[in-house]
């Protein structure tokens, strides 16, 4: 990841479309924190035995599909950005 300040330079300079896509990838990639950091919680807990509450699959469940969501929103985002300048500079924040 680039330092935070080349980071607010490059998302300045972005077109609005990249903007957004940055965006939908920052959202996308938090779900995926949130959905894995849980699954791991629960592998931690039910290590010795036992398995997750019905509750719990409802979390997970719930992640998914805010991480499904989020992963469509990006891949739509993706597709409304045309500029190949623009897009070079995402692949750049993005890696």
């Amino acid at each position: 990841m680039l330092p935070e300040e080349d980071t607010d330079s490059i998302t300045s300079k972005l077109t609005e479309e990249a903007r957004i896509a940055y965006r939908a990838f920052q959202d996308m990639s938090q779900s995926k924190l949130q959905y894995f950091g849980f699954l791991q919680e629960l592998d931690s807990k039910y290590k010795t035995g036992g398995g997750p509450s019905i509750a719990e699959n409802l979390q997970l469940e719930k992640l998914l599909a805010a991480h499904d969501k989020n992963v469509m929103a990006f891949n739509t985002a993706m597709s409304a950005v045309e500029n190949h300048e623009a897009r070079l500079q995402l692949v750049k924040l993005m890696s």
